[in-house]
């Protein structure tokens, strides 16, 4: 089948600006500088999660912190540190560092905990933190709320004499580099003989002080764009196609191999194909499930398990089916597709916005990780980028948000559930999963914004934005 998945976004959101609240969920807690996300809330959290780590069983705690270079991480990384130091924690410093290796760096130095100083694909008056556990995934739903409780409470700073250490550690990101290329499947030599030529997004943020580097250990050529780690973005930092236009004119423009976008924080990963058209971030997880699969052939079926979310699309059940492997699907969040991953024995998962994970890495996502996967397979096949597309399933997708007000989004959500009931195969694990025999449609409560997401999938772009239409008018109309 020809392989398409395109993508159309309807927004009907108001500017951001005042009023805007503190967004604080299984994500983390993200808001914008100077109004919700006041230094009074980042020692606020950063005191609770000192507490946090204390309780967990090692000896003095160790917390790793990374931030994800916007203008604005500096500062809340030196609150950051300062607050855990006063909470009798030692830190360990990465500086700008990606999210995902800042989570490798917890798991294999066998710290406490990490905190990456984060808002993600959010825009720049936003930023926020993002907490990891001591096995180097996020916090889970319990983890979660037992550290919203000790936000609660009054911090319990140490005495003069027992408060913690700081110190800066720059091995990191050398040390995540080397671990891709040591993967078991990805063989340098093979892709340094097609000579990449790519061109390179990095949104002025941490993926500048790593893909890069990545790249040319690959003997690919570079063409950076917006690569200077200044932490002020050129664009929207969330990689979609509508955002990357200047991308792709440049790699049409080079005659370039492909095109590479990563969001600030690095765990979501986008191609342009030579052509200077959108890959699609959903076909960054498809495709490396096809190459995944493809390498454990020879493993029994219950070996061969994929775990992605809700809103991912279908593309990846055609291809496990023919690999004779079964798909798991979990709520939205990397660290439910993350944790499911790990109870079933998942070899691949991640989710449809750009997210790859792959366990025998870290159990994370990690847009480090896929690009030396996607530049293996395109070297093993010969091709194009468009080539590859072409050999996978075709499907369209359609994405809107609608900002929720004063409105309560679960009674929403419910409303939805009820007047589908009997048409669709209902799913209220996330919001609300609506799948019918020739699309789906998927509302949910976001765990970054204000908002109601709305994601449907059909055979094409048509299809799939005449539900996107129909889903939106009809809650539009519910909040009005």
């Amino acid at each position: 089948m020809l392989a398409y998945i395109a993508t159309v976004f309807i927004d009907l959101l108001p500017r951001v600006g005042a009023g805007m609240p503190l967004m604080v969920s299984i994500s983390g807690v993200r808001g914008i500088i100077g109004e919700s996300l006041t230094p009074e809330v980042v020692v606020k959290y950063a005191a609770a999660f000192g507490q946090y780590c204390k309780t967990q069983p090692v000896g003095k705690p160790t917390v790793i912190v990374g931030q994800d270079g916007r203008f604005t991480g500096a500062m809340l990384s030196d609150l950051v540190c300062s607050t855990l130091n006063a909470m009798g924690v030692d830190v360990r410093y990465l500086g700008i560092s990606p999210t995902p290796t800042v989570q490798l760096a917890v798991e294999h130095d066998h710290a406490a905990g990490g905190i990456s100083v984060t808002a993600s694909h959010n825009s720049i008056e936003w930023n926020g933190m993002k907490f990891i556990a001591s096995t180097g995934m996020f916090l889970d739903g319990a983890e979660n709320n037992a550290l919203r409780a000790l936000a609660d409470r009054s911090p319990a700073y140490s005495r003069w004499d027992s408060i913690g250490a700081l110190r800066s550690d720059n091995s990191w990101i050398r040390r995540h580099i080397e671990k891709v290329l040591r993967l078991p499947f990805l063989q340098p030599e093979v892709i340094r003989a097609r000579k990449f030529k790519i061109v390179l997004d990095c949104i002025n943020a941490a993926g500048g002080v790593i893909v890069p580097a990545l790249l040319e250990s690959l003997g690919c050529t570079v063409i950076p764009i917006n690569c200077e780690v200044s932490g002020h973005f050129r664009h929207t930092p969330e990689p979609l196609p509508e955002n990357l236009t200047d991308l792709a004119q440049r790699v049409k423009a080079e005659k370039a191999d492909l095109g590479i976008a990563v969001d600030p924080d690095v765990d979501r990963l986008v191609f342009i194909t030579e052509e200077g058209k959108p890959y699609s971030e959903e076909y960054t997880i498809a495709s490396v499930v096809k190459f995944i699969l493809e390498k454990h052939r020879s493993l029994p079926v219950d070996q061969r398990r994929v775990v992605v979310n809700l809103s991912t699309t279908r593309a990846v059940d055609d291809i496990a089916r023919s690999y004779g492997s079964e798909v798991t699907r979990t709520p939205v969040g990397e660290i439910n597709v993350a944790k499911a991953m790990k109870q079933l024995g998942a070899i691949v998962g991640g989710e449809g916005s750009g997210g790859v994970i792959l366990p025998s890495i870290h159990l994370g996502r990690d847009a480090i990780v896929g690009i030396g996967l996607v530049l293996q397979q395109l070297a093993e096949f010969r091709g194009t980028l468009s080539q590859l597309k072409a050999t996978l399933p075709r499907y369209a997708i359609a994405k809107g948000k609608i900002a929720l007000g004063g409105a309560l989004p679960d009674a929403v959500l419910s409303t939805i559930a009820a007047a589908q009931t009997g048409k669709a195969v209902v799913n209220t694990q996330d919001g609300v999963k609506l799948d019918f025999p020739e699309y789906w449609v998927h509302v949910r409560k976001s765990n970054t914004e204000p908002i109601l997401r709305i994601i449907a999938e059909g055979k094409t772009i048509e299809d799939a934005s005449v539900v996107l239409n129909d889903f939106t008018e009809e809650i539009a109309a519910s909040l009005r």
